[in-house]
């Protein structure tokens, strides 16, 4: 059973840290095509 738990918990952990990641990277790309000059 405390195995199980353990599982579950690394899982949560993974995917919390895989959804910050995910937001910084949205958040980055927002920022670059905001201030990114017209290259036409």
């Amino acid at each position: 059973m405390k195995k199980l738990l353990v599982v579950v918990l690394l899982g949560v952990g993974a995917f919390a840290i895989w959804r910050k990641v995910q937001s910084d990277r949205a958040e980055l790309d927002l920022w670059t095509e905001a201030t990114a000059i017209d290259q036409d």
